[in-house]
């Protein structure tokens, strides 16, 4: 599970960065320093790079406000795993698995995450441009107060995923599975949710039916 040590640097309130062995090979449960106050900021990143390249299995991971680009994440799996304020850019996977992950306020930037598994996850606050999470299973995660521009769900499977006060915009959501995935207060423009069980979807938190909150700018069919 999260090892959640905070920052040593007096009065620092943020999570450490997690540490490792002298080879590189595990992850230490010992106290260390956030991003911000790290002596050696490179080469913390190259080892935080390293052991994600080297292991199939990453669990308990620390790397809060980490950029991460230029990577191929296929078949990894991420288990309880803080990733919040991270960067992504120019990362794609396929088959990539996670549970448990906090990647709150995260930046996703030219990024693929097709046939992945998210579960328990969240991604409050994050941002999404430019991003593929199609043919995925993207189930019981906290997308509230997203951002998605130009961004495709499609084939995925969002059941009781949340949506609460996100942004969507020319983003794409056909042939998906919507059953119980929340809507309120979400801003929506150019959006399609063509062949999705749009009417098992909350939208309004006193009416189910989606043809009362759908603005026409939607696509519906």
């Amino acid at each position: 599970m999260y090892k959640m040590n905070v920052c040593q640097f007096p009065g620092c309130k943020k999570m450490s960065l997690s540490s490792f062995s002298a080879d590189g090979d595990t992850i230490l449960e010992i106290p260390g320093y956030c991003l911000e106050h790290h002596k050696n900021k490179l080469e913390i990143k190259k080892q935080i790079k390293n052991y994600v390249l080297s292991h199939d299995v990453i669990i308990g991971l620390d790397a809060c406000g980490i950029t991460i680009s230029d990577l191929d994440l296929s078949n990894k799996k991420f288990c309880a795993c803080n990733l919040q304020h991270c960067t992504f850019s120019n990362v794609h996977s396929i088959n990539l698995y996670a549970r448990m992950c906090m990647l709150d306020f995260c930046t996703f930037s030219d990024c693929s995450f097709t046939k992945s598994n998210f579960q328990f996850s969240s991604f409050s606050g994050a941002k999404f441009i430019h991003v593929l999470l199609t043919d995925s299973d993207l189930i019981h995660n906290n997308f509230n107060g997203i951002t998605a521009y130009q961004c495709s769900f499609d084939n995925s499977d969002l059941y009781n995923s949340r949506f609460v006060k996100s942004v969507l915009m020319n983003t794409s959501l056909k042939n998906c599975n919507l059953k119980k995935t929340l809507f309120y207060e979400s801003a929506r423009e150019s959006v399609s949710f063509k062949m999705s069980n749009t009417r098992e979807a909350v939208f309004d938190r006193n009416q189910n039916n989606i043809l009362v909150a759908f603005k026409e700018k939607e696509v519906l069919q």
